[in-house]
């Protein structure tokens, strides 16, 4: 079993998502699959993951809860804005290359705070400048649609999950190349931290 590799395709990755956050929303009717001892030793020997999912690091986004997944089901990285920078980007190229996962999803959340930091001016001490210069873009647009605070700040949160997918499924050379040549795709989400909800985009 350690020698496998996903056997998914984006389509029915998707779906288990779908299914899984469905599952998380009534909270109720988790299923915890794939979190046992002989799931552990199942995946000793290797990883199979059927999706991808870049997030925010905050604590209260856990893909695999959000998803209803457990052990060797998702490749997940999390950093604050879930910005892509090269080390996330080879990681992803890793999970495409080697893992054969067909599904990247670039997941924002309802009240980021790296985002709600990038609507304002600044300064901003240490590594923090560069995380903002990164969202910035999406703040300006989100900004130009005009609304409220909290408008503007959803705005801006959808908009940098979709720029942040865009520049992933663009990046030279190894990914687009799988996107184009190999059927995999790339999305984003938008994750409201009361319901549960994840809605794609």
């Amino acid at each position: 079993m350690g020698n496998r590799v996903n056997e998914l395709s984006a389509k029915e990755a998707r779906k288990l998502l779908d299914e899984g956050n469905l599952r998380y929303q009534s909270i109720k009717k988790m299923e915890f699959p794939n979190i046992s001892q002989e799931r552990r030793t199942e995946t000793k020997g290797g990883q199979w993951p059927f999706a991808i999912v870049l997030s925010c690091a905050d604590s209260r986004v856990i893909p695999e809860t959000i998803f209803d997944r457990g052990i060797g089901d998702l490749f997940v990285m999390r950093v604050a804005g879930n910005v892509a920078e090269d080390q996330i980007l080879a990681s992803i190229e890793y999970a495409i290359m080697n893992l054969n996962t067909k599904l990247i999803v670039v997941m924002g959340h309802e009240k980021c705070g790296a985002v709600g930091a990038s609507m304002g001016d600044g300064p901003f001490p240490g590594h923090v400048s560069s995380l903002v210069d990164m969202i910035k873009p999406a703040v300006s647009v989100a900004k130009s649609m005009g609304g409220d605070d909290a408008t503007v700040l959803k705005n801006a949160v959808e908009l940098n999950a979709k720029i942040v997918a865009g520049n992933i499924r663009s990046s030279q050379d190894v990914i687009n190349e799988y996107v184009v040549k190999h059927d995999v795709e790339v999305v984003s989400a938008y994750y409201e931290l009361e319901s549960g909800k994840v809605t794609f985009h």
